[in-house]
């Protein structure tokens, strides 16, 4: 969890805005959920491996005895009865529940907020940090993913960031490709890890590992090994041929063609390319399921895809939900802050003996024309001073004595900040 200076700050604030003016253009509307979920909701099973960092919170009134005994059987659990949130979809799968009656249709979300996970704290890896969603709930067509596609091909440009593609599959195509190596159904979600490290290991590390841990028959391996060969991971030209693969699902191929089709309309310049070994951790994801790549960088800056189940274990009738997060402590540390128009920023050093009322009548003055004011009392080292407050955007400064009555009579002088 970290502290931020006031320009780290302002650079966040910048790309905050960025982000919500960005999405609120393209039909989303922000909502607000509370810091903390029900336990047994945070730990329902729909989070993965997130569920075992998530900070829980001591239920109130236990005793010394109370927490002994729990202790002692295993039962940390029983311990608590709240936990912090440690994404953004879970509270939203309870917020729609809750409030169904009072929305749309079809509900396009917006969720901006800090969430907490017990990570091990290194670079990238926070135990507080900031999640950007945007989700619509209610539209089972693709029209859906197109949307979340652009408005995040919107945003990703609205902040400056050029050169970035974004890496599209599908979970049945993925299923279909572990059925025709007759892995079994229980062990789906371990296959797809392994077929996930492909860009690391490549095919034959996969099939190789697949049969070290006893998912895939030895005997089939030549086989699945062939079948990656054939996958294309930059491309789109599986329905080429006459006869499409055995083990393509041809039915969600086509729905990822019509959102590719889509997409070039809207974002021309966002490539959007088909990676068969794209997984995607979480296995409540039911459909298409996306990422956003950096050629430059070894990690996504955010991803995202189809969950319609999630929202029927709260609500108790599916609905179709699907949604994309872009990595916004990632991000951050990728763009660039417009400078502020530093004339409209400017300091007024003051003489110790100079009546507040003055300082606060000038002040108010220049605030009223549009200016941004910060008042400093003159030190020693008044350059210090003036250096600090051109590091931090102020672009002139004028200096107040106790007969200054009015801003006209201010002698304005240009700051310039050290480099």
């Amino acid at each position: 969890m970290r502290d931020f200076l006031p320009a780290d700050k302002a650079k966040r604030e910048h790309a905050l805005a960025t982000i919500r003016g960005t999405y609120a253009a393209h039909g989303f509307d922000e909502i607000e959920t509370p810091v903390m979920e029900d336990a047994a909701r945070l730990h329902s099973g729909l989070g993965g491996d997130n569920e075992k960092l998530a900070f829980g919170v001591l239920r109130r009134g236990l005793d010394a005895d109370a927490v002994a005994r729990a202790a002692a059987s295993g039962d940390l659990a029983s311990l608590t009865d709240l936990g912090l949130r440690f994404d953004l979809t879970v509270p939203l799968a309870r917020f729609y529940a809750t409030h169904r009656a009072d929305l749309p249709v079809v509900f396009k979300s917006i969720q901006i907020a800090p969430v907490w996970r017990a990570e091990r704290p290194q670079k990238g890896r926070y135990r507080q940090f900031m999640q950007c969603d945007i989700d619509i709930i209610g539209d089972a067509s693709p029209l859906a993913e197109v949307e979340l596609i652009t408005a995040t091909a919107a945003t990703l440009s609205a902040l400056g960031l050029t050169g970035l593609r974004i890496r599209i599959n599908h979970r049945a195509i993925l299923r279909k490709l572990v059925e025709t190596w007759s892995i079994a159904q229980t062990d789906y979600e371990r296959a797809l890890i392994t077929i996930d490290k492909e860009d690391k290991i490549g095919a034959d590390g996969v099939v190789a590992e697949l049969v070290e841990l006893g998912l895939l028959d030895a005997s089939a391996a030549p086989a699945a090994a062939a079948d990656l060969a054939g996958l294309p991971n930059d491309g789109w030209g599986l329905l080429d041929a006459q006869e499409p693969a055995p083990w393509l699902d041809v039915e969600a191929y086509r729905q990822l063609l019509a959102i590719r089709e889509a997409v070039a309309v809207a974002a021309p310049d966002m490539a959007l390319v088909f990676s068969h070994n794209l997984v995607r951790g979480m296995g409540y994801y039911t459909g298409p399921i996306f990422e956003i790549e950096h050629p430059g960088l070894g990690y996504s800056l955010g991803g995202g895809g189809r969950y319609d189940g999630m929202i029927g274990r709260f609500l108790g009738t599916d609905v179709p939900a699907t949604g994309f997060s872009i990595g916004f402590e990632r991000i951050v540390d990728l763009i660039e802050v417009p400078a502020q128009a530093a004339s409209d920023a400017v300091v007024l050093v003051h003489d110790a003996d100079a009546p507040p009322s003055a300082l606060i009548a000038v002040k108010t003055e220049l605030v009223a024309s549009g200016k941004r004011v910060r008042l400093e009392r003159r030190t020693k080292n008044v350059k210090a001073l003036l250096e600090r407050a051109a590091e931090s955007g102020y672009g002139s400064f004028a200096f107040v004595t106790a007969a200054t009555a009015s801003a006209d009579q201010l002698e304005f002088k240009p700051l310039t900040a050290r480099h």
